[in-house]
């Protein structure tokens, strides 16, 4: 599986510490930046990394930020993402099954790297459920 990662300032350090946990594990990432903790513009990292899930180059993708918020608000405005906040493991497993979300947001200042690292594992391992989930998911796009 292909996943795309990507952060501003304010996540670089979980970015680094999750893309070395996914890469032992036998994950392909493509990193999107940004590349330390210098303060920057995330959307510069977010519009890159949406469209990437969005043109399908990538499967998956991962987000992350001080709140989640901006990342998610930006990948959001891609046709086809649906980028999720998740700030627990069950609403990271909720994203997947009910929502199909294909981008979970995780806010750095917020959750532990653990606990970080345990949401992206949820994420990244729990299948759409389908079924009248499919219905609501098929009605997000405008």
């Amino acid at each position: 599986m292909k996943i795309a990662i990507a952060c501003d300032h304010a996540g670089f350090e979980y970015k680094e510490a999750i893309k070395a946990k996914l890469t032992q594990e036998g994950y392909t990432l493509e990193d999107f930046g940004t590349h330390s903790t210098a303060s920057m513009d995330y959307p510069d990292t977010s519009h890159p990394l949406a469209t990437s899930v969005e043109n399908k180059s990538n499967e998956l993708g991962i987000l992350i930020c001080g709140s989640a918020n901006g990342v998610a608000m930006t990948a959001n405005k891609h046709q086809g993402v649906r980028a999720a906040i998740c700030w627990e493991n069950e609403i990271s497993a909720l994203a997947r099954t009910h929502n199909d979300a294909n981008v979970v947001c995780l806010p750095a200042r917020f959750i532990s790297l653990e606990l970080a690292q345990e949401i992206v594992h949820t994420f990244l391992n729990t299948p759409f459920e389908g079924g009248r989930h499919a219905n609501r998911v098929n009605k997000i796009s405008c």
